[in-house]
């Protein structure tokens, strides 16, 4: 891939998420397919980190940052259009995938699934599809702890990762 101004950097990730178990064990999966796995461990590292480097992906745990994850999403793409964008859940409600591929992320995967999903999401991304871990249940089975006072809001639920 030929490297141009404002193109993602082709072989970097980057991994926004505050637990160190989980950071470790997606990074190390990572590291099979990206030459450079980036963690972070704020926002605004986050934020500044896709501006400076146009990675080729940021894994974004939905728990990361006090904004909503849509909004962070925004911020993203803003700094990096190029850059695709997994978003990690606990969550396994439909409702939830469908909202994060909606705000632009390429991909959903459930945590307890990301050592097969997050490789099925990189083939998916990278053939010009999204993808949604399987685990995640019809619309029907969305529960109570996602009625119309739980909005989409990152880093406060304690059902979060």
């Amino acid at each position: 891939m030929n490297q141009t101004m404002g193109s993602p950097h082709y072989n970097s990730a980057i991994l926004a998420d505050r637990h160190a178990a989980t950071s470790e064990g997606i990074r190390g999966l990572l590291e099979t397919e990206f030459d450079t796995v980036y963690l972070v461990a704020n926002t605004h590292s986050l934020t500044e980190g896709v501006a400076r480097l146009k990675p080729r992906l940021v894994v974004l745990d939905e728990s990361f940052g006090p904004e909503s994850t849509p909004e962070l999403l925004d911020t993203l793409h803003a700094e990096s259009p190029y850059s695709w964008v997994i978003v990690l859940t606990l969550r396994d409600h439909r409702v939830i995938a469908d909202a994060m591929l909606a705000a632009g992320a390429n991909a959903v995967v459930i945590k307890r699934c990301a050592g097969t999903d997050l490789f099925e999401a990189l083939v998916a991304i990278e053939g010009g599809e999204s993808y949604q871990s399987p685990g995640f249940g019809p619309m029907s089975e969305v529960g109570s702890d996602l009625g119309p006072n739980q909005p989409l809001k990152t880093g406060s639920s304690p059902q979060s990762s």
